[in-house]
């Protein structure tokens, strides 16, 4: 092609992977949570209460309350790198750079904070590629995760002249290639500990039950990875949900009452895992790793070991890497 003197400058042709996760805030301070939580709770996806009766009761209490408490507990978990879900990303995105070839751009972004969505789109859209992979990190589907990071990416879209052509990353919950990566790396982990569990708990986040009754299939996606996981390892698991909020009907059993109930049954050594998080986050280092093992000891438990998630392991890089070259095909190759 000739272009005239005057033709803004054609970036050469590439291809997208956007990898995408919940988000965090910039700091572990009350202001900085405040704006996060105020992002997240407004999300109609997460929170299905008309903005008319929701709105004032997050407005006047909630985010007058909840940021100081949040803000402490991130604290307990913030590093030199920062958020560790936000750390935890960046390394699974300079993992998998250069992994699919010359042509291929990795790259992240968070659906609540920075970086946005919307700006990485944007970003990749000027250097070039007219095809994009959106690949949300959540291996069970659920309208409160994947589908707001993809409505995020779509919204952004609609606001391009020249779209690039999209795919999305579908759950993986019961892929191979992950169910395999979660075995190799839990059983690794077990066996390095200095003790046998009793049993294996695998917690996943929690949902309010109205969302399985509108048909959301997102608990059954759990159910489903911790069959597969358990006959991949020839034990059963525990399974159980974390991180309730507010006065609705959670899925259940809750993770705080399991583990509190576990010693009375006879289990007092117990291996907790999350194999609903692509990476370590507030709700698995804080909330199981610490106040859960608070939890279990003080209940009469005596031994407790959290399992950290695949992050930027090699498991689940290799995993990754499946899951997204299989989408790349006819893109890549």
């Amino acid at each position: 092609m000739i272009l005239t003197a005057d033709h803004p400058p054609i970036p050469p042709r590439k291809i997208g992977v956007l990898l995408t996760n919940l988000g965090t805030p910039d700091a572990p301070d009350a202001k900085s949570v405040k704006r996060y939580l105020g992002e997240f709770l407004s999300d109609k996806r997460v929170v299905e209460i008309p903005a008319i009766a929701w709105q004032p009761i997050l407005r006047g209490i909630i985010l007058n309350t909840r940021p100081k408490k949040s803000a402490h507990a991130y604290g307990l978990v913030w590093s030199e790198e920062g958020s560790p879900l936000a750390a935890i990303t960046k390394r699974q995105t300079a993992a998998l750079q250069g992994t699919f070839g010359d042509g291929v751009i990795v790259d992240y972004a968070m659906r609540y904070g920075n970086p946005g969505i919307e700006s990485r789109l944007v970003a990749m859209k000027q250097a070039g590629c007219e095809r994009i992979l959106i690949a949300p990190l959540y291996p069970q589907y659920c309208a409160a995760t994947t589908a707001t990071a993809n409505d995020k990416a779509f919204a952004a879209l609609a606001g391009m002249r020249w779209q690039p052509a999209i795919r999305t990353l579908p759950p993986y919950h019961d892929d191979p290639a992950y169910i395999g990566a979660l075995k190799e790396q839990v059983e690794a982990q077990i066996a390095a500990l200095d003790f046998v569990p009793d049993a294996i708990l695998a917690s996943f986040h929690g949902m309010p039950k109205r969302t399985l009754e509108l048909g959301d299939p997102y608990h059954c996606h759990c159910q489903k990875t911790a069959r597969l996981l358990g006959q991949a390892m020839g034990r059963d698991l525990v399974v159980a949900f974390q991180s309730r909020f507010g006065p609705a009907k959670w899925l259940g059993p809750a993770t705080d009452e399991t583990l509190e109930a576990l010693p009375a049954r006879g289990i007092r050594k117990v291996a907790v895992i999350a194999p609903g998080f692509s990476a370590d986050c507030l709700e698995t280092l804080e909330e199981l790793a610490i106040r859960g093992r608070e939890s279990f000891v003080a209940a009469g438990g005596t031994d407790f070991a959290y399992l950290p998630c695949l992050n930027d392991g090699a498991p689940g890089v290799a995993m990754l890497q499946t899951l997204i070259a299989n989408e790349l095909r006819g893109w890549v190759g």
